[in-house]
């Protein structure tokens, strides 16, 4: 076997590695980006959105607030 035999054979294996990771990191983003729609449908269902958040928020601050003046209208001097 000459040098060249040997370079065509060493080139012929890198680029066949070469093209089994490009094939798996194109799979890999394939699923990742399926992955990321399911989780951007499902994500609004899982979580409390923020304008529920603030309602429910602004309705506890009201309570305390009466709570608040029930305690300092008491007359406990």
């Amino acid at each position: 076997m000459d040098s060249q035999h040997l370079i065509d054979i060493g080139l012929g294996i890198t680029s066949a590695v070469t093209g089994w990771f490009a094939r798996e990191l194109w799979s890999a983003v394939k699923e990742l980006k399926a992955d990321l729609a399911k989780l951007s449908v499902e994500l609004p269902k899982t979580y409390v959105t923020r304008d529920d958040y603030r309602s429910d928020l602004k309705e506890i601050k009201e309570m305390l607030g009466k709570i608040f003046d029930r305690l300092d209208g008491k007359a406990d001097k």
